[in-house]
């Protein structure tokens, strides 16, 4: 997505109109179309087609019978359609899917907030800002920057393809929160002028910073100041209220219940955390590794946050920093220029951070204080033991390789997107001799309060090319070709998706309308279906040259969540996965946070290695180089390599990257496979 100032307006088709009186973000929001409601046959055509890869013949046959039977002249689906698209048509619609999604996929979803639906960036570091507290008061300084052009509507719209995008889910950025309740939770929107402060976080503890005294907004000398003072209150670790925002959704609701009632005062402090513009968690964890920052950021020690915050910001005793969001009304494209618009004005000195004038009339930071009796701290303490065992049966991994990135692909004439997800598909089929479910996100946000479609990757024309990699008879021009195939599926389903004909949202939308008591239709009753739509890998991608990570959880148990970016070739890949895992690792038993990090095994198993060793794969003889073998060798230095750790590459592993083109064999999960440098960059030529 290019920046919103590099595009220019009047080249906009047709049908946009600019209605300068709503301010330059919401000028184009009243004249974005509708998301369509693809046909019938459309999505039939495309669901069948999704299907193909992943069944038996005899489990296709009887798929393609429900999926006739329901778009059949006088089958369920016509009327289930007529309904949907009246619903789309209707005047006081703005988007038929937009309340059903955000209810079903977030606000009626009960697993916890961490891990399951929050996601994570990881900052680079700031080398002038070592001091965290001066770390924190930049972040600080150059995110209000920010917040004031959303507040007041002067931020630029987003492009897409060279159209306008919707910039309503900005609305719940700042002064906003999540709260359970049963069935379903809702979001919350308080008064900015109302509530012109930020919250931090240290050691449990939670203190208002005003952002503004005396019509004046802090400069970043001043908000180190209160930083500091934080630093000096907090003194001792306190009851951790905040760790009840960690639990089941039902159980934070029903321990908020037990917080109110503890106190009267209880309410306004958990109001005052709330109704903050955001937070900034001061943790006393020092992370070095890419692996143990996206552990502080993704998850943390589960006790110096509010989980259901939108935005978070996290600086460590070390200065390095990061952000973490909550997703239910939001999807991770705003707080992605969020994040880099503070990073950008950080690293490029494009804000004036070093006024040193400190007014003597600044009010301390405040503390919010909670009431916690017995009953509370038995909700605290059950919330602290249930995050770590969630936590502790969840795997990540964040690889690294810098061989070579987007310049490169673009010379091979492939979708650097499409590309990589081909490589996480040869790794999948690496690891488990088939290819299953696996969702990308597409952003439908040209639409009015559009968010994201389902892009379904796994094609016959991916399996077909994983096949090849796994036959040593193949030879490279023969790949090249499925690859080729492979990739222009991948790109047609993702630009359908993202033009609002994607599957999963329609047949959702579909079966959201049947009555009550009215007959399942075959196609949803089908195994296939809930099969299809079962993403053994969530997948999605962005860049960003700001950031050394990011991330979210698995989406089912047994499955991945892969995070991607693709950067030129001077950064080239870094890929977080995490998964589900039965290994424990106890990232949440010693405190400080991570500190027994050097001291846990290493996980059986893992598609990390299998992605890397694929980049890996691809430089060599391998598709196009004219050989069936990978292009790996030994342990080198210089570009393309990582620093070696602590034991030496797997053999099974080498000859994967060295010879045959595939082995099936589970790999042992290690940057270790980063060692291995490119050795040719003369395929597909």
């Amino acid at each position: 997505m290019a920046p919103a100032s590099r595009r220019n307006n009047s080249s906009l088709p047709a049908g946009y109109v600019e209605d300068k009186s709503k301010g330059p973000m919401l000028r184009f929001q009243d004249s974005l179309p509708k998301l369509p409601v693809p046909t019938l046959e459309e999505t039939a055509a495309r669901y069948l087609k999704s299907l193909r890869p992943l069944l038996t013949p005899s489990e296709l046959e009887n798929s393609t019978k429900a999926v006739q039977e329901f778009i059949a002249p006088d089958g369920p689906g016509r009327t289930l359609q007529e309904k949907l698209v009246a619903r789309r048509e209707d005047p006081n619609v703005k988007n038929w899917i937009y309340e059903w999604w955000n209810e079903a996929a977030y606000l009626t979803y009960r697993d916890p907030v961490v891990p399951y639906v929050s996601y994570f960036y990881s900052h680079r570091d700031d080398r002038r800002r070592r001091d965290p507290a001066k770390r924190a008061a930049a972040i600080t300084t150059a995110a209000l920057e920010f917040q004031k052009q959303v507040d007041n509507g002067t931020l630029e719209p987003e492009y897409m393809r060279k159209l306008p995008i919707c910039m309503d889910s900005y609305k719940w950025m700042f002064n906003t929160s999540r709260v359970p309740a049963r069935p379903a939770d809702y979001p919350v929107k308080f008064d900015h002028a109302q509530n012109k402060y930020i919250v931090a976080v240290r050691k449990n503890q939670f203190f208002k910073i005003a952002t503004e005294v005396d019509g004046q907004q802090l400069n970043t000398s001043e908000l180190e100041q209160a930083f500091r003072r934080v630093y000096d209150l907090a003194g001792e670790r306190v009851p951790a209220v905040g760790a009840l925002t960690s639990e089941n959704r039902d159980v934070w609701t029903d321990a908020r219940a037990v917080l109110l009632a503890a106190d009267p005062s209880n309410a306004k402090a958990v109001e005052g955390v709330e109704a903050a513009s955001f937070l900034v968690c001061l943790d006393d964890a020092k992370p070095v590794t890419l692996e143990e920052r996206a552990h502080v950021y993704w998850h943390g020690d589960g006790q110096n946050r509010w989980y259901d915050k939108p935005v978070q910001f996290i600086v460590n005793d070390n200065g390095t920093a990061g952000f973490m969001g909550e997703h239910s009304m939001m999807d991770g494209t705003p707080t992605h220029r969020l994040n880099d618009y503070v990073n950008d004005l950080i690293f490029n000195n494009k804000l004036d951070f070093s006024d040193p004038a400190v007014r003597s009339n600044l009010p301390d930071p405040k503390p919010i204080n909670f009431v916690v009796t017995q009953e509370v701290q038995a909700e605290i303490n059950r919330a602290v033991a249930d995050f770590t065992s969630v936590i502790s049966q969840h795997e990540l991994a964040v690889q690294a390789y810098q061989g070579y990135g987007k310049g490169l692909i673009k010379k091979f004439r492939c979708s650097p997107d499409a590309y990589t997800q081909m490589i996480i598909q040869l790794a999948y089929f690496k690891m488990n001799g088939k290819n299953r479910p696996t969702y990308e996100s597409a952003a439908v946000r040209r639409f009015q309060l559009g968010r994201t479609e389902t892009c379904r990757t796994v094609s016959e024309d991916s399996t077909a090319w994983c096949r090849s990699m796994a036959d040593e008879t193949a030879d490279g021009a023969a790949r090249v070709a499925l690859l080729r195939k492979a990739l222009d599926s991948q790109s047609e389903f993702i630009s359908a998706a993202s033009d609002g004909k994607g599957v999963d949202r329609h047949l959702f939308g579909l079966k959201r309308l049947l009555e009550p008591g009215q007959a399942v239709p075959a196609l949803y009753a089908d195994p296939a279906y809930a099969y299809s739509c079962s993403w053994y890998m969530s997948t999605s991608q962005l860049s960003s040259e700001f950031f050394n990570g990011y991330g979210w959880s698995q989406v089912i148990d047994g499955g991945f969540g892969i995070a991607y970016m693709i950067n030129e070739n001077r950064d080239g890949f870094l890929c977080v996965i995490s998964d589900l895992s039965t290994f424990r690792r106890p990232w949440v038993t010693a405190s400080p946070l991570l500190r027994s990090e050097k001291t846990a095994p290493r996980p059986p198993a893992g598609i990390g290695s299998a992605f890397c060793s694929l980049l890996i794969f691809k430089t060599g003889g391998g598709p196009g180089g004219g050989g069936g073998g990978g292009g790996g060798g030994p342990p080198a230095a210089g570009a393309g390599a990582a620093a070696a750790e602590d034991e030496p590459p797997s053999t099974d592993l080498a000859a994967s990257a060295a010879g045959s083109p595939l082995a099936f064999h589970r790999m042992p999960l290690g940057k270790y496979v980063l060692q291995y440098s490119l050795r040719s960059r003369n395929i597909w030529k």
